[in-house]
């Protein structure tokens, strides 16, 4: 799942669990599927083609709450959703790994194979104290905008980032002034180990 699953989603309410499906799909080619939702897509899709879809659907839905409920009641009920998404997936993170150092957390930053397809990034600075990466391109940022829909994708995309650093261990903070989501030209993820 990490290869393909970007930081910035967050996973978009559990988005990312589509794109480890698609890949456990074809990791597991050669098992026969006995049910017809087991079977594979009838055709390969582009990471571009799988994520607008998936997006559309979560744009569509989120303007329609928007409007039924008003543009700010709706950004604090996806910031909320996704905060507490990624809070779990923090310490989900932090179960499975050796320690709750700041190398931990930010080892699955460091290899640019888990952000194929998603985003462009580089690593800044990684020390045992901080950490901080760039991101240069990002398509959910890019699909985001185009839809018109930046504020529904900072809420449900890059909010989650701070409590996810939180749910792996209270003692990192992530700082960041700067998002493509925002209309800035990169994202300054960083993370800072306070213990």
């Amino acid at each position: 799942m990490a290869r393909i699953v970007p930081a910035c989603s967050a996973l978009c309410l559990g988005g990312g669990r589509l794109l480890a499906l698609a890949q456990s799909s074809s990791d597991a080619a050669g098992q026969q599927a006995t049910h017809m939702f087991d079977r594979e897509f009838p055709r390969k899709l582009t990471y571009r083609q799988f994520l607008y879809a998936q997006n559309d659907s979560l744009i569509r839905f989120a303007k329609a709450v928007q409007k039924r409920f008003g543009q700010e009641e709706t950004l604090e009920l996806l910031r909320k959703q996704a905060a507490e998404f990624n809070l779990e997936r923090g310490r989900k993170q932090a179960e499975n790994s050796a320690d709750k150092s700041l190398k931990s957390y930010t080892r699955i930053f460091a290899n640019p194979k888990n952000w194929e397809g998603v985003l462009r990034l580089e690593v800044v600075e990684d020390t045992d104290a901080a950490f901080e990466l760039k991101v240069t391109e990002c398509l959910h940022a890019t699909n985001f905008r185009e839809n018109d829909a930046a504020d529904i994708g900072y809420a449900l995309v890059c909010w989650g980032d701070y409590a996810w650093a939180e749910g792996f261990n209270p003692k990192i903070k992530m700082v960041r002034d700067k998002t493509l989501m925002q209309g800035h030209p990169f994202c300054n993820h960083r993370y800072i180990f306070a213990g």
